[in-house]
């Protein structure tokens, strides 16, 4: 049982993050030539350059700049995300709606792009980042959690129809990860409450939470690349939690 990819190529949105950054890593170490999709151009060339990849900068928030990525690929993996925290009554209608382009049209338009190649080659494999948000629900983030349990209705509908074709699709659902923008929640928490930052992760962030330590990208990356291998190869239509035991509780 391997997780070997040599002769394999990969596309990650969001590449250029820390998650996506570390699924491109991690595709990459097992031999995969990897596509690394972000709308922050620096970023995606600097990650594409460390694998010897591809970098594309486009915005999928637009539907069309799907068109002008590769449809050649083995493997998916569909990460790009964005959140907005509001009460229901004040979240703006358009933020709503990029949410859903982002999490959920632009996973749709990839998936039907890339599906043909795998079904043509016989394997294949889809793995969406979804999150602990799609199996659980928060107040204040109507967007992001319907954006998220649409992702996972989306996953399960591609592996019923990818079954027989040798392609999988799975989503990985972490919870809070070790990302610039969760350490940054942590240090306006701690400044705010007048806690220390580890306090702040313990008794705010994970309060819900078994195991009281953040995910680190490269956790959420080897979950990914395990997907990938000989040993999930009878695991579709899955969500994985990888979130300290948060969607336990």
């Amino acid at each position: 049982m391997t997780n070997d990819l040599a002769g394999r190529t990969a596309l990650v949105t969001g590449g250029g993050g820390s998650i996506g950054g570390a699924c491109v890593r991690a595709l990459a170490a097992a031999g995969a030539k990897v596509h690394v999709v972000d709308r922050d151009g620096p970023a995606a060339e600097r990650v594409a350059a460390e694998v010897d990849g591809w970098a594309h900068v486009v915005d999928l928030a637009d539907p069309a700049a799907v068109d002008t990525l590769p449809d050649t690929v083995d493997v998916l993996v569909n990460n790009a995300g964005l959140q907005h925290v509001a009460p229901l009554h004040e979240f703006p209608p358009q933020m709503f709606d990029l949410l859903q382009r982002v999490m959920v049209t632009a996973p749709f338009l990839l998936i039907r792009r890339c599906v043909p190649h795998m079904y043509a080659r016989g394997w294949g494999r889809i793995v969406n980042i979804s999150s602990a948000h799609g199996m659980r629900a928060s107040a204040y983030k109507a967007g992001y959690v319907a954006a998220k349990h649409g992702l996972e209705g989306l996953s399960k509908v591609a592996a019923l129809e990818g079954a027989p074709h040798g392609v999988t699709s799975n989503c990985v659902d972490p919870g809070y990860v070790r990302t610039p923008l969760v350490t940054n929640q942590i240090t306006a928490q701690a400044a705010l409450h007048g806690m220390s930052e580890d306090e702040v992760v313990e008794r705010v962030l994970l309060s819900r939470t078994a195991i009281k330590r953040l995910v680190e990208p490269e956790q959420v990356a080897a979950l990914v690349l395990w997907l990938c291998g000989d040993a999930a190869a009878p695991i579709t239509g899955a969500s994985l939690p990888i979130d300290g035991g948060w969607t336990a509780n």
